[in-house]
């Protein structure tokens, strides 16, 4: 009896994208039709959150599927182990033909962490992963900082080519190069069996904040940058603060939301380079299954805050969207919370590969059939050792390490998350459920409260 031919899948990923500036999430400012039509005819999730709010950590969990503390890779510069785990691995390993053109932003030895072939990307290896290396030679060499403040990449942010866009320029165009090779080049004349796994993974909208001058002219008197913003009041959530009018003033804070803004336009055009790519190589959408989402979000001056590393819905929810229309109907919208790390399960299940085990993923099929009865409803986030997130319904807790004071937000109550209700009387049986969780996550120890 013949094989089931297993789906291809096309794995479309950006950088520090807010879940809310997209067309189809109801942002009536951003032009995103590529991924419009991806969730009208496919699976919405809009409640699908990072298991790290930062780049390194995030990509290393959604990859191995695993949260941070399970991966060891909990800060900025950590990697996977070389040969962990991860679903381009798994998918290799049962006849995958994995690969990836653009970010991975791996800093270990293996570069390549179960992908068969890397057309262009960040191949760079920190030195921390260099074997026997000469220590004071490096010392030498040391930068003062590791960038500058925020509010300079406010005030710098505008019309140009940073090198993020040129970055992706070239990540597509190796990918639309790949594509037309492998299903159209007549060289050997010879017909691609083997599945494929094709992810284009771009740099955009990560900072520095530049676009083209026809998308920055767009954005500059439509977008409303957030101008009035008071900081939470919490040691670590109202760090790195940007005050506008002191530091920033509010037109600079226009320009540079308006360059974001451009840059998410940007990656749009730029999916849909491959998706134009795929159809004029005869291959016919509706087979594939296709994923779209981001490592983190971005605060975007909200809370007063730019960048990420804030478990503000802002900074640690992503979009996320799942089109397979062969096997489910299009245009579901998932309200359940899930995580990044659960792609991992349902890439196992959609393309028939068996799971292998000690994963922190759960298969996103069920939600994608509309069956939500057995989901427990929990996503989690944590990096820097200390920090922890955890959603279960519309419930947000947040511990810090037993130096900083816990946060619970309502999202139901408070969706502008402006109000810590963790003393409240009404959540006390919540609270201490979240913080018997928080210790079976192995963070912190709550006997004295």
């Amino acid at each position: 009896m013949e094989a089931m031919k297993r789906p291809n899948i096309l794995f479309l990923m950006s950088d520090e994208h807010r879940a809310d500036v997209t067309g189809y999430g109801g942002n009536e400012v951003i032009r995103t039709p590529n991924l419009d039509r991806l969730a009208e005819t496919g699976t919405v999730f809009r409640n699908a959150y990072t298991p790290a709010p930062i780049c390194i950590p995030a990509r290393q969990s959604m990859m191995a599927g695993q949260f941070p503390r399970t991966t060891g890779c909990e800060v900025y510069g950590q990697d996977l182990a070389p040969g962990h785990m991860t679903f381009s691995r798994r998918l290799a390993q049962y006849g995958y033909k994995t690969v990836v053109s653009g970010k991975l932003h791996h800093m270990g030895t293996d570069q390549m962490q179960g992908w068969t072939n890397r057309l262009y990307g960040d191949m760079d290896i920190s030195p921390t992963f260099i074997e026997d290396k000469v220590s004071s030679e490096y010392d030498r060499y040391v930068l003062p900082g590791f960038k500058w403040s925020d509010a300079k990449e406010i005030y710098r942010s505008g019309i140009g080519r940073g090198p993020c866009v040129t970055h992706d320029e070239m990540t597509v165009q190796c990918a639309v190069q790949f594509i037309e090779n492998y299903f159209c080049s007549s060289y050997y004349d010879r017909e691609q069996i083997m599945p494929l796994l094709l992810k284009v993974s771009l740099l955009q909208p990560h900072y520095p904040y530049f676009t083209s001058e026809e998308k920055f002219t767009y954005y500059l008197n439509r977008v409303r940058p957030y101008a009035d913003e008071e900081v939470f009041p919490h040691p670590f959530l109202s760090q790195r603060a940007v005050k506008p009018g002191k530091d920033v003033s509010e037109r600079e804070l226009r320009r540079a939301t308006a360059a974001y803004y451009g840059m998410i336009e940007t990656i749009d055009d730029q999916y849909g380079r491959v998706l134009r790519a795929l159809e004029h190589a005869g291959q016919q959408l509706d087979d594939w299954i296709i994923i779209y989402t981001s490592d983190h979000g971005e605060m975007l001056g909200q809370h007063g805050i730019w960048e990420k590393q804030k478990f503000f819905e802002a900074s640690v929810k992503v979009p996320l969207i799942i089109r397979y229309p062969k096997s489910f109907g299009g245009g579901r919208i998932v309200e359940e919370n899930v995580n990044l790390c659960d792609l991992f399960a349902t890439l196992c299940e959609l393309a028939g590969v068996p799971e292998p085990e000690g994963l922190d993923s759960r298969s996103l099929v069920p939600l994608m059939s509309g069956d939500a009865q057995n989901w427990d409803n929990e996503t989690i986030s944590q990096f820097n050792g200390t920090n922890l997130m955890i959603k279960r319904d519309h419930l947000k807790y947040q511990f810090y390490g037993p130096d900083m004071p816990e946060v619970l937000f309502d999202m139901q109550r408070n969706p502008e998350e402006t109000v810590n209700y963790l003393e409240d009387a009404e959540y006390t049986a919540q609270v201490e459920q979240f913080r018997l969780r928080a210790q079976e996550l192995k963070f912190g120890s709550f006997g004295g409260r």
